[in-house]
């Protein structure tokens, strides 16, 4: 925009007499606004003799382009003080600003008066009600704005499915999806990345194939957004093969769609490649940035590569003048716990320029429970429940600690002390998607149609491995329980379920892949193993640090995870 000239005819205008025109004037708000100068545009705002609705938007607008998304709402407030009526192209924008701040109380008086002013039928309006309750976090509002519409349009449906996706809903994200389809309303970008989002959330991989072909293949290859999606659901499917071939045939490949194969390789454990694709970047002239620095550093840490780690981490500053933020300091924390430099952790967090929050101090807490380090795990604990005092996680990976030193008193004082709060540990899920439908399971679960030939398959592996010596690793139960219950509880847990099932759902061809919510545990990682060896099946988990892919009795973590 040519500043200069603008400049010029404002005082071309003043000349001629004009600057009392409001059609004039609200030009030279807009010019001032897009132009960064808000001052200049507010002065030339309050010297207009009776503003009218595009006025008021044309200042607003201004003000939510360059981020001042509170003084945006303020000016709406004193907008409606001065008798205005807006219209859908002031309320819209005006949502937005609510969404980007949080201000939810603000967004829900906005949805009242809309409402009495006889606004409830405007798409336009609805969508950004929408919009403003998901990215909210009020996922049940924004239902209750969509089943009230009449007529829906495919941003109000791409709205919500991207909502509940981004809200940590994937199930309800593909069930909406699928009412969309049987209405026949055909998938646009922003919908297309809520499904896949939700089906690499949960690993659905059938029906994020299913759902990509809804598109023209070429939509995927020239559109970054969707092709990063793409990318990231086969990825986190545990297809890495297939998110590689996306990526050589993008037409753009921006620093976004990089750092998704980067990430995506590191979380397989292919950290070299992910290396390689590092140095690809820098060769391109590409900047890196905060994101691209997590997932090498997440790959460092899934292979135990400290001094990597070490050397990524601290190039970001002295190479590429990027401030690591708290999530890369979690990184460096956990790649040292899991390495055993517990100190050097330690010391990390002690030396960061913002305060540690409850994931720096969670991940050292594991390194202490890896290591069996009781008396930091202890001091940590004291941090976290600081922090965090009503998370279950953390007494129960104390109780944890001291369970597997024998320490069975202060294990059940923990116990104890959670069942006086109240406090339930959080539930251990795993899912397997078999034609297209999502399966879940808890640790003993019978709730399951063909629980009955579950726990039959199950009963007859065990007595197969057994057979090749296999005996259950029942350290991993941390209660003071008899060994025949440690057993039994160690015979069930959600991972070994949800295989039985997929062995007896699959042909003998097909690869098994398995999501858990948890991290998979020492016995079920040995199981899974000896399985694969002796069923001769290729097995892909994805648990919520990485990637195990078991074959002919070995995975590919290498044991390390």
């Amino acid at each position: 925009m040519d500043f200069e000239l603008g400049v010029k005819a404002h005082g071309f205008v003043v000349k001629c007499g004009f600057d009392y025109d409001v059609f004039v004037k609200t030009g030279l708000v807009c010019f001032y606004a897009k132009c960064g100068f808000l001052e200049d545009a507010h002065q030339v705002f309050d010297d207009i003799p009776e503003k009218n609705v595009v006025s008021w938007t044309a200042i607003m607008t201004g003000y939510i382009d360059f981020g001042k998304f509170k003084e945006a709402i303020e000016l709406f407030r004193r907008s409606l003080g001065t008798g205005l009526r807006p219209d859908s192209f002031t309320i819209v924008p005006v949502l937005l600003a609510c969404s980007r701040v949080g201000d939810v109380k603000s967004g829900e008086w906005i949805h009242r008066y809309v409402v009495e002013m006889g606004m409830g039928r405007n798409v336009f309006v609805n969508t950004g009600l929408i919009d403003m309750y998901a990215k909210c976090g009020k996922m049940e509002k924004a239902r209750e704005v969509f089943d009230e519409m009449v007529e829906k349009d495919v941003v109000s449906w791409s709205a919500m499915i991207q909502g509940y996706a981004s809200n940590g809903l994937p199930k309800e994200a593909l069930e909406l999806f699928y009412v969309m389809q049987g209405e026949n309303v055909r998938p646009d970008c922003y919908s297309m990345v809520g499904v896949l989002s939700a089906c690499a959330r949960l690993g659905a991989l059938e029906v994020g194939e299913w759902a990509s072909k809804l598109m023209d293949v070429n939509e995927f290859l020239s559109n970054a957004v969707l092709g990063t999606a793409l990318i990231d659901m086969y990825a986190k499917c545990g297809r890495m093969v297939s998110a590689w071939e996306i990526f050589t045939q993008m037409t753009v490949k921006d620093r976004v769609i990089w750092n998704a194969v980067i990430s995506g390789l590191a979380m397989h454990g292919h950290v070299k490649s992910a290396f390689c694709c590092f140095g690809q970047v820098e060769k391109l002239g590409i900047k890196p940035d905060g994101n691209t620095f997590m997932g090498l550093l997440c790959g460092c840490t899934h292979a135990g590569l400290v001094d990597d780690g070490r050397k990524y981490f601290h190039s970001m500053n002295t190479l590429y003048s990027l401030e690591p933020t708290i999530e890369h300091y979690g990184c460096m924390v956990d790649l040292l716990g899991r390495a055993g430099l517990l100190d050097e952790a330690h010391s990390l967090i002690e030396s960061m320029p913002m305060k540690a929050n409850s994931v720096i101090w969670g991940a050292l807490l594991s390194g202490c429970r890896l290591h069996r380090d009781t008396k930091l795990a202890e001091h940590v604990l004291k941090q976290l429940i600081e922090l965090e005092p009503w998370n279950s996680g953390n007494y129960v990976l104390l109780s944890n600690i001291y369970a597997s030193n024998n320490k069975w008193d202060d294990s059940e004082k923990i116990r104890s002390s959670m069942n006086e709060r109240r406090m339930q540990k959080i539930p251990a899920y795993s899912w397997i998607e078999i034609d297209g439908i999502i399966h879940e399971f808890l640790v003993g679960d019978t709730y399951h149609p063909i629980s009955e030939k579950i726990y039959t398959k199950l009963g007859e592996l065990s007595k197969e491995l057994r057979e090749a010596g296999y005996v259950p690793k029942t350290e991993y139960v941390l209660f003071d329980i008899d060994e025949e219950e440690k057993e039994h509880f160690v015979g069930c847990h959600s991972e070994k379920l949800a295989l039985a099932f997929g062995l007896l759902s699959t042909k003998p061809s097909d690869v098994i892949r398995i999501i858990k919510n948890i991290r998979i545990c020492g016995d079920c990682h040995t199981f899974f193993k000896l399985i694969s060896k002796i069923t001769e099946r290729e097995i892909i988990l994805r648990d919520n640090n990485r990637f195990h892919c078991f074959l002919k009795g070995s995975c590919s973590c290498g044991d390390y995870w």
